[in-house]
């Protein structure tokens, strides 16, 4: 019989770049409108070390993007800084113990606008941020589904911005917030078709201190290429999280732009 290939170990590495632009201008229209401009960046990552007997997992996901809408100033429209890092000791089939770490902040100010035009400064850069630690253990049902399931810190860093991080409960003011607590995170990369990529990820952390307040926050695109360099992407993102809105968060977005894969 023929001898099988060696095993694929070692380092391989991808980034996908993303850049969408659009833009409106009238000129004595007479049925109206306004003149809009806007664009967005992005840059997605993964780097993957398979060894024999462990996997070590990281994703860097960057975006950033911006709108002017007749008269008005620039307003931010997308800015993300999500990295994440999953290291797996492959000891069984589908079950394995890890460890991981992961940040999200931003890179510019963001604002809150107010219907008469005036806005409030509500968050910048590390204000505020999110870091997490955890360990336990590891499910990989198939090559495109893998989960895992913890014990967690969570830490939540501000400065000026101190809401995100304050307990309402307490008379003093909190700018920093570290919860153990129990973590679980889910990630979906299933090919559709040939061109069609959907990926979703959901984290879930439940804090010792408040049990009945689960923080959740899911992540979840389809996207399909129409060419080697044309892209749509459908994006869906939610945050429920108590201490920051008592609502459900929701951002979507869809986009057809210039896409490269620089490795």
């Amino acid at each position: 019989p023929p001898t099988p290939p060696p095993p694929d170990y070692g380092w391989k590495h991808g980034l996908v770049s993303g850049l969408t632009l659009t833009q409106v201008a009238f000129t004595d229209w007479a049925q109206g409108g306004e003149n809009a401009l806007s664009y967005s960046v992005s840059a997605d990552g993964k780097s993957v070390d398979e060894e024999e007997g462990t996997n070590w997992i990281t994703l860097y996901k960057f975006a950033f993007g911006q709108t002017r809408l007749g008269d008005q100033g620039l307003r931010k429209t997308d800015d993300i800084i999500d990295l994440s890092t999953v290291f797996t000791d492959k000891i069984g089939v589908y079950v394995n113990p890890y460890a991981a770490a992961t940040m999200k902040t931003q890179f510019a100010k963001g604002f809150a606008y107010n219907a008469d035009g005036t806005s409030a400064e509500v968050s910048k850069f590390f204000d505020p941020a999110y870091l997490t630690q955890s360990a336990g253990v590891g499910y990989q049902p198939a090559k495109e589904i893998r989960t895992r399931f913890g014990i967690a810190l969570r830490e939540i860093l501000t400065n000026q911005f101190y809401r995100y991080a304050d307990d309402p409960a307490t008379a003093e003011i909190e700018k920093t917030s570290v919860d153990g607590g129990m973590e679980s995170v889910t990630n979906v990369e299933w090919a559709l078709a040939e061109n069609i990529l959907f990926t979703s990820q959901l984290e879930l952390f439940d804090p010792f201190k408040r049990f009945n307040e689960i923080v959740v926050r899911s992540n979840t695109s389809i996207t399909g290429k129409v060419n080697k360099y044309v892209t749509t992407i459908f994006t869906l993102q939610l945050i429920n999280e108590k201490r920051v809105s008592p609502r459900m968060q929701v951002k979507e977005s869809i986009a057809i732009g210039l896409s490269y894969t620089l490795f």
